[in-house]
């Protein structure tokens, strides 16, 4: 069942001029789930000459861009960008217009499944109605100037676009009314709950209403009724959370297999792993002899349409993802019977297997594999994807140093909601890696990955051969495996979010004396217990890396350096004994 909504209108204009317009575009059925329902209304200020142009720019730009944005990008980032878009180029066209500019306010609400965006700049204004009670939700953006009230952010108005941005939930019945500027100070909120309760069965009637209410107190207090606008927009049904279907309208999903077992033309080789979820074998093509992976559900999760829905979402990912940190798919030679997909198999070893063969590479080389590292994880989260369930067996190193990032086992879009996101991430299994919000069961995001990151460099820099030595047959404080976490106690063992108070960071000093201070710095902020104290994005965490690189890099030449004057020193005090004893 798919998102249904009531839409109603009613705009008044003096006869000099329109400036103000609203619209409301609902995507076409096998669209809704991308693009779901806009909302928007635009205002331009009453002193400008191109105001209706301006006011129905701001709508129809919006619209055409929006429905163009890729399929892959969140509401939010698809929004933002069209915005920012069509600002840039406002500003830059109102330098060609003699007498006015492209300058307008704009509001723009998408429902898209069970949440509401909401996108604002300017003075106009979204107000929701629940029931009896109503709420404005946006925020006007005016300066009084010599006694006329100016949008002071507004689309066009400068070469930046500061948006206000809003995420609600929606509960079916919400019903949203958007009114311009002119509106204020004549109707009273309490004028919107009666006027639209009372024609609540005919939308375009209750916006009639109030257009006609409007007008007649203005007349009867003396001031011009322009650019008066009223648009309603009810939620009637919303959308099931994921869609139930496919374009292969879901195959059967492959029994549980076993190696010697034949699927499609593929032998199975290995089980790499298994999972409440999703099952990886290690295959051969038995046509071509090439090695892949495929990654499959597991049998179970035949009546689960939520997780067969984020399946096919990570093989969307994967065809779309360009990167050499990121394994690629693979297209099947013949048509599938079953559901899964194929991914290209990396001849190497996990990064925990590789790290125990070379526990002797010097911290150089250690920094440059978790730059590679955080790479791939960026590449993900370029697509608004997070992965979850980062360890050291999520990263292959091929033959030539390389690092692949190979499981995407609870990869997720980025807009799942968080509690469907901690599901699959638990499903899967928590690991030592895992930031604490998903024990704690709080908000998950792009710094929940790159809490995981951190701590699996931090884990990588501080690995020796030695660390598994154990008292008592109990590990040491951060133990992991020849490598230490740097937490003590560790974040699994929380219970709640005052909890997160009592974790004590471990500088990375304490196990590598070389590392450089800064590295710490950058370490202990990736893997704040609070996830607001994280780094913004991942890309601080990679330049961090690298001038802890170019730090450590200028310490061993400093070094070097050093000792070839020592050994110069010692060289001329030997010529010199040899040349005394010489001539003695």
């Amino acid at each position: 069942m798919g998102l249904r909504v009531s839409v109603g209108q009613a705009c008044l204009s003096s006869e000099r001029q329109q400036r103000s317009a609203a619209a409301v575009q609902l995507a076409e059925s096998d669209m809704r789930d991308r693009f779901g329902a806009c909302a928007l209304i635009a205002d331009s200020p009453s002193r400008n000459a191109i105001a209706q142009q301006a006011a129905d720019l701001a709508i129809k730009g919006f619209l055409a861009d929006y429905s163009s944005t890729p399929a892959e990008w969140t509401i939010k980032r698809a929004a933002t960008r069209v915005l920012l878009a069509l600002n840039g180029w406002c500003f830059s066209q109102s330098r060609f217009v003699t007498s006015g500019s492209y300058v307008s306010s704009l509001s723009a609400l998408i429902l898209h499944r069970d949440q509401g965006h909401l996108f604002h700049a300017g003075d106009t204004v979204v107000y929701r109605l629940r029931g009896a009670e109503i709420e404005q939700l946006t925020r006007e953006h005016v300066t009084d100037l010599g006694g006329y009230r100016y949008p002071s952010r507004a689309l066009g108005m400068d070469a930046s676009l500061d948006l206000d941005y809003l995420m609600l939930p929606l509960v079916q019945g919400d019903l949203f009314l958007f009114t311009t500027q002119a509106v204020r100070g004549i109707l009273l909120p309490s004028d919107y709950v009666q006027l639209v309760r009372e024609n609540s069965d005919d939308l375009d009637a209750a916006c009639a209403a109030l257009a006609d209410r409007a007008a007649e107190l203005a007349a009867a207090r003396g001031v011009a009724a322009e650019a008066i606008c009223f648009q309603l927009m009810r939620v009637d049904r919303l959308e099931e959370l994921w869609p139930p279907a496919s374009d292969n309208d879901y195959l059967p999903l492959p029994p549980e297999l076993s190696p010697g077992d034949d699927l499609d033309g593929y032998w199975i080789e290995e089980v790499v792993s298994r999972s409440d979820q999703q099952r990886i074998y290690r295959v051969r093509d038995a046509a071509s002899g090439d090695r892949l992976l495929m990654a499959a559900p597991a049998p179970d999760m035949s009546g689960s349409n939520d997780y067969l829905y984020l399946f096919d979402r990570q093989r969307e990912m994967l065809a779309a993802l360009r990167s050499p940190h990121v394994n690629r798919l693979e297209t099947p030679r013949r048509a599938p019977s079953c559901h899964y997909y194929l991914t290209h198999y990396i001849e190497g070893d996990v990064l925990g297997e590789w790290i125990r063969q070379h526990a002797d590479i010097g911290l150089a080389q250690r920094l440059e594999i978790g730059r590679q590292m955080t790479k791939a994880v960026s590449a993900l989260h370029r697509r608004d994807f997070l992965h979850q369930s980062l360890s050291p067996e999520s990263f292959v190193v091929d033959r030539h140093g390389q690092v692949v990032l190979v499981d995407f086992v609870a990869c997720c879009p980025r807009d799942t909601p968080s509690e469907m996101a901690r599901s699959l991430a638990q499903g899967v299994g928590l690991g030592e890696f895992a930031a604490p919000e998903y024990t704690l069961g709080l908000e998950v995001g792009r710094r929940s990955d790159q809490y995981s990151l951190a701590s699996i460099i931090y884990w990588l820099l501080s690995y020796s051969a030695s660390a598994d030595r154990v008292k008592k047959g109990r590990s040491a404080p951060g133990h992991a495996r020849r490598g230490y976490l740097p937490f003590k106690p560790m974040a699994r063992k929380l219970h709640s979010e005052q909890d997160l108070d009592a974790l004590e960071y471990i500088p990375l000093t304490r196990w590598v004396g070389s590392a450089p201070a800064s590295l710490d710095n950058v370490l202990q902020r990736a893997v704040s217990p609070k996830r607001s104290m994280r780094f913004r994005r991942l890309y601080e965490l990679l330049v961090g890396l690298r001038r802890a690189d170019a730090q450590t890099t200028q310490s061993r030449l400093s070094s070097s350096r050093q000792l070839l004057i020592w050994r110069l020193i010692a060289l001329s005090l030997m010529l010199g004994w040899l040349i005394s004893w010489w001539y003695w």
